[in-house]
């Protein structure tokens, strides 16, 4: 219980000091660098993929407890349905899983609050009595190993339960998608989360040595502590169904961390080019799909392989929570030490981040040593490949963002000139050319060149279309709105600029919302409608030497919109503008 506070209580200090939320990978990155960032980032995905693991695996042990022993053989099967339940549910939509599985907290609450209520106080004259014989065994123990091996020992137990920090780190993380004030809310649901989580664990701890539970094979230990405590009852074995029942309803829920969060570390990754940059699109739908496939898809191979082991899954969860834990408690730390002059609350906040790392730090190194041959190894190879597989695509991008800026130059440098500025309207009756941009950039403005090339003197009119991306907050936030707004109206204006500079009429036209590939397509069919004679055009990077990794690192957006115009008859026509690079 003190821990989960300490380490709750310093996250509610990164939320505040971290608004926009993104939790380890953020905090890390701006703290202590793009490699700290990096590492913490990819523990936190291999960490989000592993909660889904975790979360079914203990549903079915929980779901299994109340039937024969030679039923077991079907729990890994269970399991795996019920990653694909959650994988189907998800690609629907995070909102309607969420009403969905909401109810099944209201009964797990009512539940666990009777369990653990009747529990003690039903057993409270043997309270001394046990408190005696814990004392007494505290004593033996400590005269047998000594302080640093009931220290170790201590540490050990106390690691094996690191999936109980999901909660901690997935609220900073999503803080974007609370309601506002969100730091405020953010900082209450810590709150809530951290009375509830020690209350819950206390209370059960205690109701194991009221009630002398042991462990049991093919039971979990609520299981057999609910059959003992309502074995009286005349519908007891009812009640301890539903009070199990619902713990593994409530363990799939909690399954959705990583279906919701994991995206969101990946979006923020994408951002800074750690991943394909198709999973920082602001579209919510696009980013959530594909993120959903990728975590899904990963926790079911790691439950395949794993035979769902709560052991070895628990094991590898362990380490790179507290690696995330430690590198954020390191940050905050070096931050308000770096910020003391300015900051006249870091002595107050300093001491909080400096146990929190020294707590999380030892847990990390303990758990490492001591369970590197039972799962550790697969977590650290795991990690590790993930970190490899960012800086390769840190890589590419890079290279590709050196070719663009040479394209750059040379659209500068060959500005046109020697032509009357157009100061005409378009003329809707006359051949157009429909445009898809995104951003003044050399690929828009190498697109409309090669148009003029390919098609000399046959398009009069260029009609320059695009799409204001923003994620579903932005929509509440007006001033947000109007800066994304803002920004597509002087990209555009740049391009009817340019296109006016080499005698011909232009104008633009956009649209704001989450869907770049509908809204594009609704655009097209639009400016189609008032442009009869027209084709659409859109560009493409393309590299001299096309590899198969193309196709994830960069998006399609411009093929999407291809295919949906297409079942409407209107013609539209890919531009290749090449790049060369050796990657």
């Amino acid at each position: 219980a003190f821990t989960v506070f300490i380490i709750s209580y310093a996250y509610s200090r990164i939320i505040e000091y971290f608004p926009t939320g993104g939790g380890g990978y953020v905090v890390a990155t701006h703290t202590l660098g793009k490699k700290a960032g990096v590492v913490s980032g990819s523990a936190l995905i291999v960490d989000y993929v592993l909660t889904i693991t975790v979360s079914i695996a203990c549903c079915g042990n929980a779901v299994f407890s109340f039937l024969p022993l030679h039923y077991q053989q079907y729990k890994l099967g269970f399991e795996i349905l019920a990653i694909l339940f959650l994988i189907v549910m998800n690609i629907r939509g995070v909102k309607e899983s969420i009403e969905v599985l909401t109810p099944i907290f209201i009964i797990f609450l009512l539940t666990h609050i009777l369990l653990i209520g009747y529990g003690i106080s039903s057993h409270a004259s043997q309270i001394h009595a046990v408190s005696q014989k814990v004392q007494t065994d505290f004593h033996t123990g400590l005269s047998t190993l000594g302080w640093m091996g009931m220290g170790a020992l201590f540490l050990r137990a106390y690691s094996m339960g690191g999936g109980t920090y999901t909660g901690i780190e997935a609220v900073s993380n999503g803080l974007q998608i609370m309601k506002d004030p969100k730091v405020k809310t953010g900082k209450r649901t810590m709150l809530y989360m951290a009375s509830s989580l020690a209350i819950t664990a206390g209370g059960l701890f205690v109701c194991y040595l009221l009630l002398n539970v042991r462990p049991m094979e093919g039971q979990t230990m609520n299981a057999i502590l609910a059959k003992a405590l309502y074995s009286d009852w005349s519908w007891g074995s009812e009640l301890a169904i539903v009070t199990i029942f619902s713990e593994g309803a409530l363990l799939m829920v909690a399954g959705q961390t990583g279906f919701i969060d994991g995206p969101r570390v990946m979006a923020n990754m994408a951002l800074d080019n750690w991943f394909p940059r198709r999973f920082a699109s602001l579209s919510e739908r696009l980013t959530m799909r594909n993120g959903v496939l990728l975590m899904g898809g990963a926790a079911l191979c790691l439950l395949i392989y794993t035979k769902g082991s709560i052991s070895t899954l628990i094991v590898m969860y362990s380490i790179n929570v507290f690696l995330t834990f430690s590198l954020s408690e390191l940050g905050m730390s070096k931050f308000f030490i770096k910020n003391r002059k300015t900051d006249p609350k870091w002595k107050h906040h300093l001491p909080v981040h400096l146990i929190g790392l020294v707590l999380c730090s030892t847990v990390l190194v303990i758990t490492s040593y001591e369970k590197i041959g039972q799962g550790g190894w697969l977590t650290i190879v795991v990690t590790s490949l993930v970190i490899f597989i960012c800086y390769l695509i840190k890589k590419h991008y890079n290279k590709v963002k050196a070719a663009m800026k040479k394209l750059d130059n040379n659209v500068v440098e060959n500005m046109p000139s020697g032509f009357d500025y157009n100061h005409s309207d378009v003329d809707p009756q006359e051949m157009t050319a429909i445009q898809l941009v995104s951003g003044f950039s050399s690929l828009g403005v190498q697109t409309t060149l090669s148009i003029l090339h390919n098609f000399p003197w046959l398009y009069k009119n260029i009609v320059f279309v695009s799409v204001c991306v923003v994620d579903t907050d932005s929509f509440k936030d007006r001033e947000d709105l109007q800066k994304h707004e803002e920004c597509t109206k002087q990209s555009l204006e740049k391009y009817v600029d340019y296109v006016r500079r080499l005698g011909m009429p232009a104008t633009y036209r956009y649209e704001v919302g989450t869907d770049v590939i509908d809204l594009a397509t609704q655009l097209c069919i639009q400016a189609s409608k008032d442009f009869p004679k027209s084709t659409v055009f859109a560009g493409k990077l393309t590299f001299q030497q096309d590899k198969f990794y193309h196709k994830i690192l960069h998006n399609d957006t411009s093929m999407a919109v291809q295919k949906n115009l297409q079942q409407f008859g209107i013609t539209t026509v890919i531009m290749p503008v090449t790049v060369n690079i050796n990657l």
